[in-house]
């Protein structure tokens, strides 16, 4: 009996975990090689950049470096899970336009009418189109920096508020807010 117990227990574990890894979308936006210089000469690694996101207003980055590309990418998969993070949508566009840095990076976020679509590259596509934002119009300016675009583009998403939240913070009515 308590070896079942055991098993059905390791059991739904694993099960959860497939779940949650079928819960989210990844893309991996940058793998890069990066070196260290020491006294024998350079040691070679590699950087990997990943979003995830179920495209429903949850989304995470995480970076992770290895000797090996696969091992790069799955710790940076599971960087991205630990800081997943829940953002404002409306009618899949953002609540609003939005302007923000991130080191030498500048990203411009503008809410688009139903049909526009993901008018966005580089960096920027991958994170909107991950948290489920459909309709959207966004400018990179400044340096195309991949890790600096991503999160310039989290930390736009992130300050994002609907109305309905900003009127429950001040403590008053939508109709207040909106005037």
């Amino acid at each position: 009996m308590a070896e079942s117990k055991k098993e059905k227990k390791h059991n739904s574990k694993s099960e959860l975990k497939n779940e949650a890894k079928q819960e989210f979308k990844e893309k991996v936006v940058n793998v890069s090689r990066v070196a260290k210089v020491v006294k024998g000469g350079r040691t070679f690694r590699f950087s990997a950049l990943v979003v995830i996101g179920d495209g429903k207003g949850r989304i995470g980055i995480g970076t992770g470096k290895s000797a090996e590309v696969p091992e790069a990418i799955k710790k940076a998969t599971d960087d991205a899970r630990k800081n997943v993070v829940t953002i404002s949508l409306v009618n899949n566009t953002i609540p609003h336009e939005y302007t923000t840095n991130f080191g030498a990076s500048k990203v411009i976020l503008k809410p688009a009418v139903e049909g526009t679509g993901v008018i966005a590259g580089g960096a920027v596509r991958p994170v909107l189109e991950l948290a489920g934002v459909k309709n959207v119009t966004a400018k990179t300016l400044g340096s195309r920096n991949s890790r600096n675009v991503v999160y310039a583009t989290l930390k736009a998403l992130k300050a994002m508020r609907t109305p309905e939240e900003v009127a429950k913070l001040r403590g008053k009515t939508v109709e207040q807010i909106l005037k």
